[in-house]
């Protein structure tokens, strides 16, 4: 799950790791490829067959990550539309949903005119 894929990539920055790899998942790649563009990684690649696909990530240490806020829990999930949504910390931070369209960043969904499930917030 993506929670686990963003712990390891905030402790890995914190060790100073150059590489992490991470079991390999649809969502945990369409996340890690938002952060990417968005310059928290700087590397992204796929190795390996399944069953025993790995994601291996670079973390960016020019931009690591301070903090993660997880918005959504399975037990309470939150919504929200295109209009409501805003810059998060002066446009630096990142907020991170679930869409119809696929996982996008805030300024992304918005340009798309589409809500959907807020994931979680990175700065």
């Amino acid at each position: 799950m993506y929670i686990n894929l963003l712990i390891n990539i905030k402790n890995a920055e914190q060790a100073g790791k150059a590489v992490i790899k991470v079991p390999h998942s649809t969502m945990d790649y369409a996340v890690a490829e938002v952060l990417k563009r968005y310059g928290f990684i700087s590397r992204l690649e796929v190795k390996g067959r399944a069953p025993k696909r790995v994601i291996e990530i670079e973390p960016n240490m020019q931009r690591p990550i301070h903090e993660v806020a997880f918005l959504s829990k399975p037990s309470t999930r939150t919504y929200k539309g295109y209009r409501t949504l805003k810059p998060f910390k002066s446009g630096f931070g990142l907020v991170v949903l679930s869409t119809p369209n696929g996982i996008k960043a805030a300024n992304e969904a918005k340009k798309e005119k589409v809500g959907g499930q807020m994931l979680f917030k990175i700065w």
